[in-house]
Formats: C-alpha cells, structure tokens, sequence
C-alpha cells in the first residue's frame, strides 16, 4: 500500500457465513417510527447496480470508536459473508484512500477522494447529514451509485441547540454573561424591555427538512407562531401555520421576528442570505445559522448588525470554517459563536450507530433503504 497522508491502521475481517438479521430490532423499530424516516420507494435489490457486498470498508475514527466499543462485531452480526475493512484515522476524510479500490460499500463520508478511490463502490452511507462533499464530485452524477446519510438524526440535538441560541439572543444572556467575567453586577446593562419573552412571536424556519421540522416543533411548543419554507412542496406538520415554497422567502422574512435557515448547501442555497434577505427582515430580529456557513453572504449579515438593522445573529456555521482570530464576526456587537457542534448530545451516537447497522443490514439483503440521498437535489 502507498503511504497515506494521515495515519491509517487497516484491520480486515473475513465474516464466513453469517445468519443476517431478517427484521430490525424494536430499538431500532422505534428509532425510525420517532424520526419519521423515510424509506425508499423500491427495494435496492431492484437496483441494476446492487449485488451482495464482498468488501465493505468502515470508517471508524476515535470518537465512534469510544461511543460504541463493539460497533464492528455488531456490524458484522448484519454483514453477510461480507469482509469487514476497518479504516482508523483521526480524520473523518482521508486522501489517498487506496484500500477503497475492490470496495463495494463504504461506511464513512462521501468525497471525492473516496469516490476516486473506491471505482466499485455501489454503496456509500455517509456519516453526516450534508452531503455537499459529495454532490461537489462529478463522480458522484457518472456512477451509478447510492448514498444514505445522516439525515433526522442530528436532529433533535441541534434543535435544541437553536432554541438554546434563541433564548440566548432574546434574553441577553451572553451580555449578563460578559457582565459574570466583569464580576461587574449591573441590573441596568441591558434595557428590560429588550429581553423578549417568545411566546406569539414568529419565527420562520427556511428548509422544512428533518432539522427543521425538529427546531419547529419546539419552537411551537414555546407557544410561537412558525413559518416555513421548503424546495418541493406546501406539505407540512400541523405545528407549522404556513408553509411556502422558495419564491416567498423574503415576504415571508419581513414578517419573522426569528430567522432560522436549517437549509442544506446546494447551487440554489449558496449565497441565499444576503444583503437584500436581512434588508427585508424585521428591525431588531434574529437570524440563526445552524444550516452551512456557504449560504450566507458573511460581509452582509456584518453589514445589517453593524447598521444596527438587525437585533443579532447566532452562528453554529459560519463562512469560512474555522473562523480566523483576526475576522470581524469574533467582535461583532450581538453575536453569539459556536464552532459547528450543534449536533453534539449525549444521545446522538447511539442513534446514529443504530442507522448505521440498519442501513447496512437493508443494503445487504436487497430491502429498502432509509435516507436515500436525491444526487441531483443535492438532499
């Protein structure tokens, strides 16, 4: 093997014959019917590019290592006569990746290095909800090919992280919390009648996907009227009073007290926030970036805070990643920073391991899958 440009160990697994796991367990049962996840319309098996995997080459870095010691025996518990490749790095992405070339599946991320790589991979399920990596490859249109991700299940974690920002913006509190490191007690420092209380407000979710819907969910449930827009259609859940398609995104903006983009990096995204979206926003609101960092235009979200025209932002991603020490955002009046770790909960790899095995349990006996990636939407 040629020298990789991370540290990798490979360890290979022939399974032999293994009895395969006819139906998901009741956790697993219960973890889609929570989630909502959506199966595919036909079964892989009808597929002309699907067979039997022989080599499935997992990812498994430190992290999901420690969150489930046991993940390659149980995955091989669902793997077929399937041998098992385990691909450890610190890295979630890896170049050079020369062990994917007799591949079949991929349990790791979809990059164009993988996909170069891997030339008879049928199968990838990608570890995370984006899958703008991907689709950025113009392997990944010339193959034919499936990709799973992530999609619903960071979700509530990063729901919860929204409203945590909301709540942040709405009641001050990273300004008492500057005043805490002062060790400076001042009642007065922010004017009372700015600390919003949310119940009647409105907030518009932009991309009713499965982050989305979780972040209205809560949102509702704060007693708050929620908006929505989507790419396809008016559908919606019936905690959401209104759902509009893409065209009515700054009518909708200008009547939002709170603007939550949850949407994915796509060609029609990128660039979506920009100077004429906060101009049509509401003086005083906020606006939320939890989605990717690409689809704000980062100078004029600065521009709209500074001008005093928008009451804050708060940011899980933000453009570019990582932020430099010398970049405006860090000192921008009203703005709350977090680095791109909204998905993080204490529940999240569990449920992100049980997709895991599921999928791969699907995939090998031909049965339908769940978050099939659209390649062309880009979701």
């Amino acid at each position: 093997m040629k020298a990789l440009k991370f540290f990798i160990l490979i360890f290979s697994f022939v399974v032999g014959t293994t009895s395969v796991a006819v139906e998901p367990d009741e956790e697993t049962v219960k973890l889609i019917k929570d989630l909502g996840l959506s199966e595919s319309a036909q079964p892989v098996r009808q597929e002309p590019f699907w067979q039997k995997p022989r080599r499935i080459v997992v990812l498994l870095d430190e992290r999901r290592k420690q969150s489930r010691p046991d993940a390659i025996s149980w995955l091989k518990e669902v793997a077929g006569d399937a041998e098992i490749v385990v691909a450890t790095s610190g890295q979630d992405v890896v170049d050079n990746l020369d062990f994917l070339e007799d591949a079949d599946v991929l349990l790791g991320m979809c990059t164009h290095a993988s996909l170069k790589a891997g030339k008879n991979l049928r199968y990838i399920l990608n570890y995370t909800a984006g899958v703008d990596r991907c689709i950025s490859s113009p392997l990944a249109l010339q193959r034919k090919l499936l990709v799973t991700n992530m999609k619903r299940i960071y979700g509530p974690g990063i729901a919860e992280h929204t409203i945590a920002m909301m709540y942040s913006l709405t009641r001050k509190l990273h300004v008492w919390q500057e005043r805490q490191l002062e060790k400076t007690w001042n009642r007065h420092a922010v004017k009372h009648t700015d600390m919003w209380e949310v119940q009647g407000r409105t907030m518009l979710v932009v991309g009713l996907g499965g982050i989305g819907t979780e972040i209205a969910r809560r949102a509702s449930a704060l007693g708050m009227k929620v908006m929505a827009t989507r790419n396809s259609s008016r559908k919606g859940p019936a905690f959401v009073s209104y759902v509009g398609l893409t065209d009515e995104l700054l009518k909708l903006a200008a009547q939002a007290d709170v603007v939550v983009n949850a949407t994915p990096l796509t060609a029609k995204t990128r660039g979506l926030f920009n100077k004429a979206f906060f101009s049509k926003m509401k003086k005083d609101a906020y606006f939320i970036n939890i989605g990717r960092g690409k689809s704000v235009v980062t100078d004029d979200l600065i521009e709209a805070l500074q001008s005093g025209h928008l009451g804050g932002a708060a940011l899980d991603v933000m453009d570019p990643e990582p932020l430099p020490q010398n970049h405006p955002l860090w000192t921008t009046p009203n703005v709350i920073l977090t680095p791109h770790i909204s998905s993080g909960s204490d529940a999240k790899m569990n449920r992100f391991w049980l997709l895991v095995r599921e999928n791969l349990r699907r995939y090998v006996n031909g049965e339908k899958m769940l978050n099939v990636v659209d390649l062309k939407k880009g979701y």
